[in-house]
Parts: C-alpha cells; structure tokens; sequence
C-alpha cells in the first residue's frame, strides 16, 4: 500500500512539465494545420501558376546562396561549381583593390 501512495501518477509527471514546452508543442501543431490548409489549397491551384511560383522561389533562394556562401553543407559542391558564373558578396571589393590595368 505504501509503495501505491508513494509512486508518481500521469497527472504529477505532466505538471513537472514547463510550460514553455507546451507553448512550443502548440506552435507546432498550428503550423502542421496551417500546412495541411495551404497543401489543400494549392491542390487545386493552376499547376502552370504553382510550377513558376516554385521556380521563382527557388531562384530566389539559389542567387541568395550563391551571393552569401550560406548554403547548406550539402549544397557546397553544386554551389562551388556554379558560382564563379555570378558575382558573389566579396567580388566588388577584391576587384576595387587591384591596381588599374595600364
């Protein structure tokens, strides 16, 4: 009887929770729902509309990486092949530094 008294129910468990673990497992839930709205609505989207929304977004994306060298681990030897093609963060001023050509 003594052992029932002193072990821990479900309920004492989750009040040793903090409650910012909560907060973050209902940011979660809200963007899991917001994603199944939006994967809803653009099932029924123009495919042509959908295809150039997602090749100017990541367009967007690839120039950023390219421009910032942040692209992820993964990427760095797609991305060291492509971007001597475009200019990069540091390339106007590694050019301003040489000497004028006579």
């Amino acid at each position: 009887m003594l052992f029932l008294a002193a072990a821990e129910t479900t309920v004492d468990k989750l009040k040793k929770i903090p409650p910012e673990f909560w907060w973050k497992i209902g940011l979660i839930v809200l963007i899991v729902a917001g994603l199944v709205v939006l994967v809803r609505k653009v099932a029924g989207m123009n495919k042509a509309i959908l295809g150039a929304i997602i090749f100017v977004a990541l367009t967007v994306v690839g120039f950023n990486w390219i421009y910032e060298r942040n692209e992820p681990a993964f990427l760095t030897p797609v991305i060291n092949k492509i971007a001597p093609f475009f200019p990069s963060k540091g390339s106007y001023n590694a050019k301003q530094q040489q000497a004028p050509k006579p």
